[in-house]
């Protein structure tokens, strides 16, 4: 409805004292749940401009709620945001939350927010791993979800089908008979349209309208739940503003909040954590989150003032005593240790540097992110980082460097569990790897070696064939690249956490060995060119060189000590002709994941602002022999 229509209606209700709609009835919050890449933040991005959030003739950046720069180089969600929109005199608040199973934490934390959900699904790939994951979430909640089959408009898309596989994934799931009787939208969030049905996409399409979604909005998701008493509001995400400081956000359960009110904030445990005064109170308007002067129950807002409360924790007036339940979070997987940077370039390329600085770091992160624990290592410049999985650590990781941070990263271990009879039990992930029918048996084969066991194994359309295993994580890690390789670079890899079963057994790792430098100084291209046939290299010339660094792969399986640093003799007897030309090979570049995934159990990945870099945890070749010594007697 144009904004001027939409005062002449209050104006005239005012003038004959109609009753305009409560706060509670006019409003509706959503979340936006899918798996990667189905396009929730496309969608978000044409639902604001519908609306009349965003002006008209106002460029915006695409995928406008991806604002952290690492979500926009990777085109991936990764933090949860809010923004709010009108349609017919309703306030809709939208959540836009991540669709990697990594970051499944954010998902499960901001459920609590909503009160319905519309689950997006590619209309050629149909429901995949993450959509199962955010979809049981969304149910054991009690939400009734709205269906919407996205990019209806593609080539190789099969609706029919993929609703089928939506309804059977809503019974397996325990689906109650209210949310197996959802309603469903067709349509391309890229274009701008939404049909009921797949012969109407036509004529949508034309209108350009996304009206059917919002009008499906507002009659079929609940009104947000009022309890009466006094405030309470369960704190849900935690950030930063320049001038207010930390600042949480979360829906308001029960009563109101105004700046200038002395709250407190208590545990789960009911422990009173802090009183404080709310210093302002922020509603998310449009892209913007704006002063109000009074929030109410059922919005979801975002109060500052506080110096300790946190996520989790339950603002409320002094009179409460209870707090609010939250969602419990599905315990991480996977762990790294993350450690001083103590090599002979420490210091050049970072400003923070000091074990101080790091945990401190680390425990800001972990405040807002509740996948994440962070535990003492075994020496005081160690701290062991466990989450969900290598995307959501390396995430961490490259945030820390481009803050300045200097680190060394240990190899990810998996986190074991015991069951009551003591046995070891390791965490199992569910991978779906969509590939061309003619490497199928390479990687049935691949994944049998990383003990991975074949599920199920269909066609998904134009040549192409869908696999679906159970693999422990031990195994999935650094498969990736192999697989690129394996497929040449054809197959689609997702995978989720799907259990903790017993030990699978020992896993084959890595095959070769590597080429440490014995000496310090600087990579010289003529040596570098005779180490060429030992293996591949993955330093340049010019590039600073210490003891103990990693400067390549060795093509056999043991470690070999060589000399990047030495020049080529000069003699007072000159050869006839020119010297023959030195030619290099393009060395082999590692990216953070990649090299994550590469090193051993006696390797680090060293990371600084500018560089990364492999070396041994031990520099010195003399301990490393000794450590070597050591470990032998133990090992047999």
């Amino acid at each position: 409805m144009p904004l001027f229509a939409a005062l002449q209606i209050r104006y005239v209700a005012l003038q004959q004292n109609w009753t305009l709609p409560t706060l509670t009835e006019s409003l509706r919050n959503i979340a936006i749940i899918a798996h990667v890449d189905h396009g929730k933040t496309t969608l978000i991005d044409v639902l604001l401009a519908a609306s009349g959030a965003v002006r008209a003739g106002k460029e915006i950046a695409e995928r406008v709620m991806d604002s952290n720069e690492l979500e926009r180089e990777r085109g991936i969600t990764i933090l949860a945001k809010v923004t709010s929109l009108f349609w017919n005199e309703t306030r809709i608040n939208i959540v836009d939350t991540p669709g990697h199973a990594d970051f499944g934490g954010e998902v499960e934390r901001i459920l609590n927010m909503v009160d319905g959900a519309i689950l997006l699904v590619d209309a050629a790939e149909g429901p995949m791993p993450q959509t199962k994951f955010v979809l049981a979430k969304a149910l054991a909640l009690g939400l009734k979800p709205i269906v919407v089959i996205n990019k209806i408009d593609k080539p190789e898309a099969r609706p029919d089908y993929v609703l089928d596989a939506v309804f059977d994934l809503f019974a397996a799931l325990d689906a109650s008979d209210e949310q197996l009787d959802f309603p469903v939208l067709y349509g391309s969030a890229k274009q701008g349209w939404m049909a009921k049905t797949p012969e109407r996409a036509a004529q949508e399409r034309v209108t350009n309208s996304v009206a059917p979604l919002f009008d499906l909005v507002i009659s079929h998701v609940a009104k947000p739940v009022i309890v009466p008493g006094a405030f309470t509001m369960l704190a849900t995400t935690l950030g930063a503003d320049t001038f207010l400081g930390r600042v949480l956000t979360g829906r308001i359960r029960s009563g109101s909040i105004a700046a200038g009110e002395t709250i407190k904030a208590i545990d789960r445990d009911g422990k009173l954590v802090e009183n404080f005064r709310v210093s302002r109170v922020l509603a998310f308007r449009g892209l913007e989150r704006k002063p109000i002067d009074r929030g109410e129950a059922g919005d979801i807002v975002t109060l500052a003032g506080m110096t300790k409360a946190t996520v989790a924790d339950t603002l409320c007036d002094p009179a409460v005593v209870v707090p609010l339940d939250a969602q419990p979070i599905d315990p991480p997987t996977l762990s790294m240790t993350f450690r001083i940077n103590d090599g002979p370039l420490a210091g050049t390329e970072g400003s923070k540097v000091q074990s101080r600085v790091i945990r401190d770091r680390l425990m800001r992160e972990a405040e807002g992110n509740v996948a994440l624990k962070i535990t003492a290592g075994e020496d005081r410049d160690a701290f062991e980082v466990a989450g969900r999985g290598e995307l959501q650590l390396g995430i961490l990781i490259e945030t820390m460097r481009r803050e300045g941070f200097e680190l060394t990263i240990g190899k990810p271990q998996v986190v074991f569990r015991e069951d009551d009879n003591g046995n070891r039990l390791e965490p199992i992930e569910e991978v779906v790897v969509d590939v061309d029918d003619e490497h199928t048996g390479t990687v049935i084969e691949t994944m049998a070696a990383r003990k991975g066991e074949l599920a199920e194994m269909k066609p998904s359309g134009g040549g192409r064939t869908r696999l679906e295993f159970l693999a422990p994580t031990r195994g999935l890690i650094g498969y990736l690249p192999a697989l690129l390789s394996e497929t040449r670079g054809t197959a689609v890899l997702n995978r989720i956490f799907h259990a903790f079963e017993p030990y699978k057994g020992a896993i084959a790792g890595r095959r070769t060995g590597v080429l440490v430098s014995n000496s310090p100084g600087v990579a010289v291209a003529y040596a570098l060119f005779n180490l060429q046939d030992r293996g591949a290299i993955m330093v340049r010339p010019g590039v600073k060189i210490y003891e103990g660094m990693i400067i390549g792969e060795h093509s056999r399986g043991n470690d070999l000590p060589v000399n990047p640093t030495k020049g080529k003799q000069l003699s007072n007897v000159r050869a006839s002709g020119k010297d023959d030309a030195v030619t290099l090979t393009t060395p082999m570049t590692l990216s953070l994941e990649q090299a994550l995934s590469y090193i051993a159990e006696d390797e680090l990945v060293e990371v600084t602002p500018k560089t990364i870099r492999l070396r041994k945890a031990l520099l010195n070749p003399h301990e490393r022999k000794r450590a070597e010594r050591a470990k032998a007697p133990s090992a047999a």
